[in-house]
């Protein structure tokens, strides 16, 4: 899961010119969800969502407070072209949960969020429809969250499977012949100014 989270002095969504809803001070979240995504990911970003410190407290000290304890309030937004993965200059958009399956997964997510903080406090905007989001950036102050168990960057990917393909090549050949010859003895060289200990040291000699 991904999520870009705002602070904000307003926020709003709209869909055509009807208002859906409004937030003052507060954050605007934009939630993208992934096929991969679990209740462990909606756990991690209600978590971070919340208890993010984002906000000045009441002496003016920056980066101490969150929005649950400015009582502030939190507009999300479902957006599935978090998950885009681009194919040269194409968005592809298959790594996003299909709507039928995400609808149900972003209503827990609020549900999650309502339950955790204050229900008033929390506001959405109507899934699936081609919405009017108007921020109003308040620094501007921008973090970007992916959840821990989110998928990997797909050429990332490909590039350790390709790593472990060439492991696995390799243990089935076994070893190789330089590594046999690199770990067989290699025979010492002889001193030609040296003789076995049962002839005398016979440089030492030659030296008185």
């Amino acid at each position: 899961m991904k999520a870009i989270i705002q602070r904000v002095t307003t926020a709003s969504v709209s869909v055509g010119e009807v208002p859906i809803s409004s937030i003052g001070r507060g954050l605007c979240v934009l939630l993208g969800i992934s096929m991969e995504d679990t209740q462990k990911d909606v756990d991690y970003m209600v978590r971070k969502i919340l208890n993010l410190r984002l906000f000045d407290d009441e002496n003016g000290r920056a980066w101490s407070k969150s929005v649950m304890d400015r009582e502030y309030e939190v507009l999300c937004v479902s957006q599935f072209t978090l998950q885009c993965i681009l194919k040269g200059n194409k968005p592809d958009f298959h790594a996003a949960m299909p709507a039928e399956l995400s609808q149900p997964f972003y209503n827990n997510i609020l549900e999650h969020l309502r339950s955790t903080y204050k229900p008033e406090m929390i506001k959405d905007g109507q899934f699936g429809a081609y919405m009017q989001v108007h921020i109003q950036n308040d620094g501007p102050v921008t973090i970007e969250l992916v959840s821990p168990s989110a998928p990997m960057d797909p050429k990332q990917l490909a590039k350790q499977e390709k790593q472990q393909q060439r492991k696995e090549k390799q243990r089935s050949k076994g070893p190789s012949e330089s590594g046999r010859e690199r770990a067989a003895p290699r025979p010492r060289a002889q001193d030609p100014n040296a003789s076995s200990g049962a002839d005398g040291d016979v440089s030492s000699e030659r030296e008185t």
